[in-house]
């Protein structure tokens, strides 16, 4: 069953641009965002561990504190309707609570509780090779945070919202910033990528893609 039709879900990937210039009288209606977190929270994530949380920065005086930090979004920071820091877990080891209880909400037993975790820890330690340290644990949960927000980018502008992906700040800088605003635990949670989000102020030039051919090899 076809939902939406493929030219028009192609239509909108083409009609997605990284928006760097809003229009700041126009703010996204709050149901429109609340579907665009929703668009988040449902998306998919390596063995179901959904390691993001998501901070909405409304606040005028906070997004100011951020603007000399955050050298990507400098333009942003003041006419965009929302911004969206998207944090990581730390430290998501195949035997610590945060897994346990992913594995809980997914209907994992405490039968079959053993069973899963050695799986989880083969997988992290002898195949995704990502337990060595609490870095590649970091960057591995930071990976899955890029699926939820390719899907957030997505979704708006599916529903007629822009934006703008943005990694262009200071990373020690924005933790610092937002660990004591206490925002967040920094022994728990870190700074993986920021998003805006508004109603662009003015058209934005066609995408500049490679081909599929030099981007696809099929193999049959």
């Amino acid at each position: 069953m076809h939902l939406i039709t493929r030219e028009n879900m192609i239509e909108i990937f083409h009609r997605r641009a990284s928006t760097r210039n809003y229009d700041p009288a126009r703010k996204i209606p709050a149901d429109d965002f609340a579907a665009i977190l929703e668009f988040a929270r449902l998306s998919p994530s390596s063995v179901g561990s959904e390691p993001w949380q998501f901070l909405i920065i409304q606040n005028a005086e906070l997004r100011q504190k951020l603007k000399p930090i955050c050298w990507g979004m400098t333009t942003q920071v003041d006419d965009c309707s929302h911004l969206v820091v998207i944090l990581a877990k730390k430290n998501a080891r195949y035997d610590s609570e945060f897994l346990r209880e992913s594995m809980i909400r997914r209907g994992v037993t405490e039968e079959q509780m053993p069973m899963v975790v050695e799986k989880y820890r083969k997988f992290q330690y002898e195949e995704a090779n990502v337990g060595d340290n609490e870095r590649t644990l970091f960057d591995w949960a930071c990976k899955q945070t890029y699926i939820a927000l390719s899907n957030m980018l997505t979704g708006a502008a599916a529903i007629g919202v822009d934006s703008c992906p943005i990694e262009g700040f200071d990373y020690r800088a924005v933790n610092q910033l937002l660990a004591d605003e206490g925002l967040f635990d920094p022994n728990e949670w870190g700074v993986s990528v920021m998003a805006t989000f508004g109603y662009r102020a003015k058209e934005i030039k066609p995408k500049a893609r490679k081909t599929i051919e030099q981007i696809v090899k099929w193999v049959e």
